[in-house]
């Protein structure tokens, strides 16, 4: 379970920070997602900052998923 939730933090925030990447520079446009959903245009950096954020809380979790294994 760690390890999927530890994949799952890492796929937000890499988006996340690619689509950052791809509003401020125009760089990784095959690759970032956000920019590609009609309905977020003109909200695509609020989107992504919400993504890192939920990225981490996900990590955070992943960590608090593998010390209740350990009890």
């Amino acid at each position: 379970m760690k390890k999927l939730l530890n994949i799952i933090a890492f796929v937000l925030i890499a988006q996340g920070a690619g689509g950052i990447a791809y509003a401020l520079t125009g760089w990784f446009d095959k690759w970032a997602l956000v920019h590609r959903i009609g309905f977020l245009d003109g909200y695509e950096i609020y989107v992504c900052v919400v993504l890192i954020a939920l990225g981490i809380a996900v990590g955070a979790a992943s960590d608090a998923v593998a010390a209740r294994g350990r009890d």
